[in-house]
């Protein structure tokens, strides 16, 4: 008998060994966002952040024994540079508690932004043998009234990378990637905003309705 529950605590405890070094990795997104230098719009935009949104992970089990799985948080992270990205970017921003919707009418805010992050994708050394860390993203945006009328929905899509030379570790590697994928979707989102169709038409509506009431 002592000789067998010698041999289980050994299996046990070799078994908890194996299982802490087959861990995920996980990677909670901190970095820096610059304000952008811009004039703003003159624009009361409200935003909503959905829960998915605030929350927003990425996990990715490992294929193999030799590999890791990944669990990349990027939610405070996005919602970090978002924020500071609208708040510079229009002259008002309100942060929305709760979806539009028709018994939620708000005249402080001239429309809501929905951000969504639809995919995220990963690289690392061990899928690409090169010592690169990639972050791929692709976002779907809502423009809606208050009362969650739909004005414009589009996509963008942003990528980040970074070599390994001068990071101590993998999660750092993607930690930078993916800080680099959200500075690269706020450019992009500057540039692109007022070049979606319907927000170009919705911007030139909202211009001629206060030119209209400035000259009353």
């Amino acid at each position: 008998m002592p000789r067998r529950h010698g041999f289980a605590l050994a299996s046990l405890l070799f078994t908890l060994i194996f299982l802490a070094g087959c861990g995920a990795k996980e990677v909670v997104v901190v970095g820096n966002f610059p304000p952008p230098l811009m004039t703003p719009l003159e624009v009361n935009l409200g935003v909503w952040y959905e829960p998915e949104f605030v929350s927003h992970e990425f996990f990715d089990e490992a294929k193999g024994r030799t590999e890791s799985a990944w669990i990349v948080k990027t939610g405070d992270a996005q919602v970090q540079m978002w924020s500071q990205l609208l708040n510079n970017m229009f002259v008002g921003v309100t942060k929305m508690d709760g979806k539009p919707a028709p018994e939620q009418m708000n005249p402080i805010v001239d429309a809501v932004l929905i951000p969504r992050v639809d995919e995220l994708q990963y690289a690392i050394p061990a899928h690409t043998n090169v010592k690169v860390y990639e972050i791929w993203m692709r976002y779907a945006f809502q423009l809606v009234t208050t009362n969650g009328e739909p004005i414009a929905e589009w996509t963008m899509t942003a990528y980040g990378k970074t070599p390994t030379a001068f990071l101590q570790s993998d999660e750092a590697a993607v930690n930078l990637a993916a800080v680099v994928a959200l500075r690269d979707a706020g450019a992009h989102f500057i540039t692109s905003f007022h070049k979606v169709p319907e927000v170009a038409q919705w911007l030139e509506q909202l211009q001629q309705q206060r030119a209209a009431v400035a000259a009353r």
